[in-house]
C-alpha cells in the first residue's frame, strides 16, 4: 500500500511540476508582449529573407496585386532593413504577411486594413489578448507552410492502417503486461525500439512535409482560439474555420508546444506510437478538401499581425501620417528617412521631373531615397513618415546602388544601364511611375554621359510618370531648365569648421563650387589652389578648358 501511495505521489508531484512551467510559461509570454510593445522590434534569430521571399513567391499562386517591388529596387533603398524595424511580429504567419505587404500592393487603399489599426488603438487588452495566441504559435523559418497550400498534390506518408498498427502494439504490450503475459514486455519493448528507429527514418525522408503539416495545424489551433475574440476579422475568420476547426483535434501531436520541458516527454511519446504519422493522415484528408479555407484563414491572421506590427511602428517613430492617394503631384511636409537617427525632415512638392544637384554628404542622395522610401510605404503600410504625404498610385523604380554583375559578366557601366533600361521599358507602359535615379550614367566619360543623361530625362518627359535625378552634372541642369525644376542641397566650407552641412533642400540648381575651397582648408599647396580656381573660371567664362 505504501510503494502504491509512493507512485501517486510522485505521479503528482510530475504533474504539479508539469503544470507549473505551463502556468509560468504563459505568464512570461504575456508579460514580453506587454514590454515590447511601442518599441523597436528586435529579432534575430528568425525571419531570414531567404525564407520571406520564398514564402513571397508562393504568395504568387494565391493572388494578384497592381504593383511589385522589384529586387535593385528593394535593396536599392534597404527595404530589408525597414522591414526589420517594423517588424514587431510573433509568428512566421505574421513575418511572412509583412514581408508580403511591403513587396506589393494595390492602387486602391486597403480600408480593412486600417480599420484594424484603429481598433487596436481603441482596444489594447484585445490587441495584445491577439498578439500573445501569435507569440503561442511562434516563428518557424523555412515553415513552408504557403508551398504546401500552393502544391496541387500533397505528399502521402505511407499506409494509415499500417500506421495505425505500429502505433497500437505498445499499448498491446502494456495491456497483456497487465494480465501477467511475459510475451507483453517483449512486444512493448520491441515495438518501442523499431517505432522510434522507423519514425526517425521516416522523419529524415519526410522532414518537409511533416513540418509543414505541424505549422498548419499549429495556425488553425491559434485560429481557433483568435476567432473567439470580438474583432473586425471575426466573422470572417469563423467563416473559414467552419470545415476545419477540428483539424488540430486530429492533429493533436502538432500542436501549438509551449517550449517547455514537458514538450521532450510528449515527443517521446509521439515516435512510440507513430502519432504525427497517425495525425498526418487525418489531417491531409480535411486539408486537400479544404484548400482554399486554410489558405484564407491564413491570409487573415497575417492580416491581424500585419496590423499590429504597423500600429507599433507608427507609435516609436518620431510622427507619421496617414498619407493620402489622388491624382496630382507628390507634396509633403517634414519628410523623413526611416533609418537615420535625428533625420533632417524635408518638405516635397514634386510635381515635373527634377533634378537634385549638389556635392558629395550634401544630402542628396538621402534626400531622394526618403521620398522613395515614403512613396512606397504610402502605398504598402499606408504609412507616410511625414506630417502629411500625398500621392498618386503609381510603380515606384529605382537605380541607385549600381555594382558590376560578375555572373553576367557585365561592367559597372553595363549594369547602370540595364537597371535604367528597365525604368524606360516600365514607363513606356503608359502606367504611373515614380523614377528615383542618383548619379545617372556616372559609369561612363562626362561628354557621353551629359549627352545621354540629358536625353533620358528629356524623353521621360512625354509619359505620364515622374522621375527625379541626383547628378553631379552642372550641365543637366542648364540643358534640361525647360522641361524640368531643379533644386540643390549645399555646404559651408570655413577655415575654423572645414565643411558642414545643413541637409535642407533649396530651390534652384547648385551655384557654390567648394570643392577647390575646401583644398584650401586642407592645406593644399597654393600652386594647387591658383591654378585650379583659374581654369575653373576660365571654363566658366568661355566653356572649354584651357
Amino acid at each position: 500500500m505504501s510503494e502504491q501511495l509512493f507512485v501517486v505521489c510522485v505521479v503528482l508531484a510530475i504533474v504539479i511540476f508539469i503544470t507549473s512551467i505551463e502556468i509560468y510559461q504563459r505568464i512570461k509570454l504575456k508579460r514580453i508582449v506587454q514590454e515590447k510593445w511601442g518599441k523597436p522590434p528586435y529579432q534575430p534569430r528568425f525571419d531570414k529573407e531567404e525564407s520571406l521571399k520564398m514564402a513571397w513567391q508562393d504568395e504568387r499562386s494565391f493572388a494578384t496585386w497592381d504593383s511589385e517591388i522589384d529586387d535593385i529596387t528593394w535593396y536599392d533603398l534597404d527595404m530589408f532593413t525597414i522591414f526589420e524595424q517594423i517588424n514587431a511580429t510573433y509568428s512566421s504567419v505574421g513575418s511572412e504577411a509583412l514581408y508580403q505587404q511591403l513587396r506589393h500592393y494595390h492602387w486602391q487603399p486597403d480600408l480593412q486594413l486600417e480599420e484594424l489599426i484603429q481598433f487596436y488603438q481603441a482596444h489594447p487588452a484585445k490587441r495584445e489578448k491577439i498578439q500573445y495566441h501569435f507569440a503561442q504559435l511562434g516563428k518557424q523559418d523555412r515553415n513552408f507552410s504557403k508551398h504546401y497550400l500552393a502544391k496541387k498534390e500533397k505528399q502521402t506518408l505511407g499506409s494509415l492502417p499500417f500506421f495505425l498498427c505500429l502505433g497500437a502494439l505498445p499499448f498491446v504490450g502494456i495491456f497483456l503486461l497487465l494480465f501477467g503475459q511475459s510475451l507483453g514486455l517483449a512486444l512493448l519493448l520491441g515495438s518501442i525500439v523499431f517505432n522510434m528507429i522507423y519514425y526517425h527514418i521516416q522523419k529524415a525522408r519526410l522532414e518537409t512535409e511533416l513540418n509543414s503539416m505541424r505549422y498548419l495545424v499549429q495556425t488553425i489551433a491559434i485560429g481557433n482560439k483568435i476567432a473567439k475574440i470580438d474583432h473586425p476579422l471575426q466573422k470572417d475568420m469563423q467563416h473559414a474555420l467552419t470545415a476545419i476547426k477540428n483539424i488540430p483535434r486530429f492533429g493533436f501531436s502538432f500542436r501549438t508546444k509551449s517550449n517547455s520541458e514537458a514538450e521532450l516527454l510528449f515527443d517521446y511519446f509521439n515516435m512510440m506510437v507513430m502519432l504525427p504519422f497517425i495525425s498526418y493522415g487525418f489531417v491531409l484528408d480535411r486539408i486537400v478538401r479544404h484548400n482554399q479555407e486554410a489558405i484564407h484563414l491564413w491570409e487573415l491572421l497575417g492580416k491581424l499581425e500585419v496590423a499590429a506590427a504597423i500600429l507599433n511602428f507608427r507609435s516609436f517613430m518620431p510622427y507619421t501620417c496617414q498619407p493620402v492617394i489622388q491624382d496630382g503631384p507628390v507634396q509633403a511636409q517634414d519628410c523623413y528617412h526611416p533609418l537615420l537617427t535625428d533625420a533632417v525632415a524635408n518638405p516635397v512638392d514634386w510635381s515635373k521631373n527634377t533634378l537634385v544637384t549638389g556635392s558629395n554628404a550634401s544630402g542628396k542622395s538621402t534626400y531622394v531615397k526618403s521620398i522613395a522610401i515614403n512613396c512606397l510605404l504610402a502605398q504598402t503600410i499606408q504609412t507616410a513618415l511625414a506630417t502629411s504625404f500625398t500621392l498618386q498610385a503609381g510603380h515606384v523604380l529605382t537605380s541607385m546602388a549600381i555594382e558590376d554583375d560578375l555572373s553576367e559578366g557585365d561592367s559597372y557601366f553595363v549594369a547602370e544601364i540595364k537597371s535604367v533600361k528597365r525604368l524606360l521599358d516600365k514607363v513606356q507602359t503608359q502606367e504611373h511611375c515614380y523614377c528615383f535615379i542618383d548619379e545617372i550614367l556616372k559609369g561612363t566619360n562626362t561628354i557621353e554621359r551629359i549627352a545621354a543623361s540629358s536625353s533620358i530625362v528629356d524623353w521621360l518627359t512625354t509619359f505620364p510618370s515622374l522621375a527625379i535625378v541626383a547628378t553631379h552634372d552642372i550641365e543637366l541642369t542648364e540643358m534640361l531648365k525647360q522641361t524640368c525644376e531643379n533644386i540643390h542641397f549645399s555646404e559651408q566650407v570655413t577655415e575654423e569648421k572645414g565643411v558642414s552641412f545643413d541637409y535642407l533642400v533649396k530651390p534652384g540648381p547648385a551655384t557654390t563650387r567648394n570643392a577647390i575651397e575646401l583644398l584650401s582648408v586642407l592645406h593644399y599647396p597654393q600652386e594647387i589652389i591658383t591654378k585650379a580656381k583659374n581654369e575653373a573660371a576660365y571654363f566658366d567664362q568661355h566653356r572649354q578648358w584651357l
